[in-house]
């Protein structure tokens, strides 16, 4: 394995390891409320898609990285049991979600969707957050992140996505979707809902590589290049 660039800061709170909050008995309630919703409010959606990331051309065992804002997380799931699963005979993904008490809530979501959870973010459990990743890739998983969160700022990259596609050489996928008709939260992220009924355009953008030779210099290059692409299939 080549040497690792840019690996996640960790916090300095404890001393000590750091062990993701697990879901609560209410939160996986609400999960399964959460999954019974979107399966209805997909079912209403007209969706169009425009697909560029040439994904029913890749090889069956590399598995790609998927790079979604915080924001787009509500029709994730619906794009990847829906398309990615047609183009794919693996269909197994892995995700990074925050270790936070937050992110147990959308952990126990994750699992409801037979994906696979991954506890941490770039201030905490960020290396092992790191490693698990790559040990799920290895085993052909798909891997989803969002460059923004858990905290944001809002439409930022953050340099954890560029040091995976680095060591696995696996492609970044960017994705996001649009709604005629939505709501919007006043949260950090501005998260968007789909309302019933609407017109919803999924866009995936063309892959983007990073060398396995790449230098810092590169790196923030191909981050700007990422937030560009992710910025041009984004619709507010």
């Amino acid at each position: 394995m080549p040497e690792v660039p840019d690996l996640p800061r960790q916090s300095n709170r404890s001393s000590g390891p750091v062990v993701p909050h697990s879901p609560q008995w209410h939160q996986r309630a609400i999960a399964a409320v959460l999954f019974g919703l979107e399966w209805l409010l997909t079912k209403s959606l007209r969706f169009e898609w425009v697909d560029h990331s040439e994904l029913s051309g890749r090889a069956a065992d590399r598995p790609i990285i998927y790079c979604i804002w915080h924001n787009r997380l509500a029709l994730s799931m619906y794009l990847h049991r829906t398309h990615v699963r047609r183009s794919h005979p693996n269909p197994n993904l892995a995700a990074l979600v925050s270790a936070s008490k937050d992110g147990a809530l959308l952990a126990a979501i994750l699992e409801r969707f037979n994906a696979q959870p991954v506890r941490g973010s770039s201030s905490r459990r960020g290396q092992q957050a790191l490693l698990e990743l790559l040990t799920w890739s290895e085993k052909g998983y798909d891997l989803a992140i969002t460059p923004d969160g858990p905290r944001g700022p809002r439409y930022s990259i953050q340099r954890g996505i560029m040091t995976l596609a680095q060591i696995t050489g696996h492609p970044i996928i960017p994705v996001s979707f649009s709604c005629a008709s939505k709501i919007t939260l006043r949260s950090w992220d501005r998260f968007v809902i789909p309302l019933p009924f609407s017109r919803c355009r999924i866009q995936l953008g063309k892959p983007i590589l990073v060398p396995k030779n790449a230098s810092e210099e590169d790196r923030t290059a191909l981050r700007e290049s990422l937030r560009q692409a992710m910025l041009a299939i984004t619709q507010d």
